[in-house]
């Protein structure tokens, strides 16, 4: 019975010294940013999904949500000692890029895998990374390594309708918006800052943001997109 007893009393200690541990939300030294993004037609109606529809030469597959072409960023982001470095892949598939907009952090690496049954071609002449990486056929890969942040527009001169777009970071306050819009962005330092929403075909929207140690700020776009 003691013995039952001091090891409850013993699991009771440690939990409240794990519970104890953990930073509140006043202790802590950053601050989280969240917020939704809406994209809606002119005349105000929401925008479909896959505004941008593939050319599909296999298989029909379900339209990917506009959504995904969203980059949130940060404009004036705090310093980052040891820019993490990461590898994406865009494929060349059903004659369109997919993704068709990847956002990475500078000095990370962009693979290119051709999955259609005949010939593509990867190419850019934007000024932060221009390169062309010839042609090639299904069941090959390439790859290239973006050293300058900016955007960098992605064509195939195969196929005129193929393009895509990579964004290049310096640092790693950005993210895509969920299915449903919402976005987060964890562990920024408390600041002033403007906050960002690209879309290739409006530019960007921006708008101020308040970041408070422990504090959560909350953003909202509504994007005007037209999709004639």
């Amino acid at each position: 019975m003691h013995i039952r007893f001091a090891l409850s009393t013993l699991c009771a200690l440690v939990a409240a010294a794990l519970w104890s541990a953990q930073p509140s939300a006043s202790a802590r030294t950053t601050g989280r940013i969240t917020g939704t993004v809406t994209l809606v037609s002119p005349g105000g109606a929401p925008l479909p999904s896959g505004a941008y529809p593939s050319r599909r030469v296999t298989r029909p597959a379900p339209p990917p949500s506009e959504l995904a072409n969203v980059v949130i960023s940060i404009k004036d982001p705090p310093a980052v000692a040891n820019l993490p470095v990461t590898k994406a892949t865009i494929s060349q598939q059903d004659e369109s890029f997919v993704p068709r907009v990847t956002a990475i952090t500078r000095g990370s690496t962009v693979e290119f895998p051709n999955l259609d049954a005949y010939f593509h071609n990867v190419f850019s002449l934007s000024r932060g990374g221009s390169f062309d990486l010839g042609r090639y056929p299904r069941g090959q890969s390439r790859e290239r390594t973006f050293t300058r942040p900016g955007l960098v527009k992605v064509y195939c001169n195969l196929h005129s309708q193929m393009s895509a777009t990579i964004v290049v970071l310096d640092h790693t306050f950005y993210t895509v918006p969920s299915a449903d819009g919402s976005f987060t962005l964890d562990d920024v330092p408390p600041g002033q800052y403007k906050l960002g929403a690209w879309h290739e075909r409006i530019g960007e929207h921006i708008t101020p943001v308040d970041v408070t140690a422990g504090g959560t700020a909350t953003v909202t776009f509504v994007l005007p997109i037209d999709v004639q």
